[in-house]
C-alpha cells in the first residue's frame, strides 16, 4: 500500500508541473499570436482601403466564372463564344491572369466586346472583384 502511494505522489510530482509548463506555454503563445494577428489585421486593411482608392492596370483574358481559361473543348465555339454564351446563361466575367481571377464588375457591354480575349483593364480592385474603369485590347 505504501508503495502505490509513493508511485501516485511520484507521478502527481512530474505531471502537475509539466501541466502548467505546457499551460503557460500555451497562454504565452496565443496570446503574441493574437497580437501579431491584430497588427497584420490592421495592415491588412489599411492595404485594402488604399488599394480600392488607387486604380491599377490588370491584364489578362476575359472570361467566365463557369468556364475560366479552359472552354469546353471539342465544342464547335470560340472561346468568345463560349464566353459569351455562358455569361447569357448566368455566369459573370471574369479576369484570369495567370493563376488568378477576379470577377469584374463593370460595363457588361464592354466586357462582351472583349470576350475571350486578352485585355488591360484598369480599375479598382476590392477584395477580388476589379471595379472596371476602362477597357482595351490587350494586343
Amino acid at each position: 500500500m505504501n508503495k502505490r502511494r509513493s508511485c501516485f505522489a511520484l507521478i502527481s510530482f512530474c505531471a502537475v508541473p509539466a501541466l502548467v509548463v505546457a499551460m503557460g506555454s500555451a497562454i504565452l503563445f496565443t496570446s503574441a499570436a493574437v497580437a501579431f494577428g491584430v497588427s497584420d489585421g490592421e495592415t491588412t486593411a489599411e492595404a485594402a482601403t488604399q488599394e480600392a482608392t488607387n486604380p491599377r492596370v490588370f491584364t489578362g483574358v476575359i472570361t467566365d466564372d463557369h468556364c475560366g481559361a479552359r472552354h469546353q473543348m471539342g465544342s464547335d465555339m470560340t472561346s468568345a463564344e463560349c464566353t459569351r454564351m455562358c455569361v447569357r446563361n448566368g455566369s459573370k466575367y471574369e479576369l484570369v491572369q495567370g493563376d488568378r481571377k477576379y470577377a469584374l464588375a463593370g460595363s457588361e457591354s464592354e466586357l462582351e466586346g472583349l470576350a475571350g480575349q486578352r485585355a488591360n483593364i484598369a480599375g479598382t480592385l476590392m477584395g477580388s472583384t476589379i471595379q472596371v474603369i476602362s477597357i482595351n485590347s490587350g494586343q
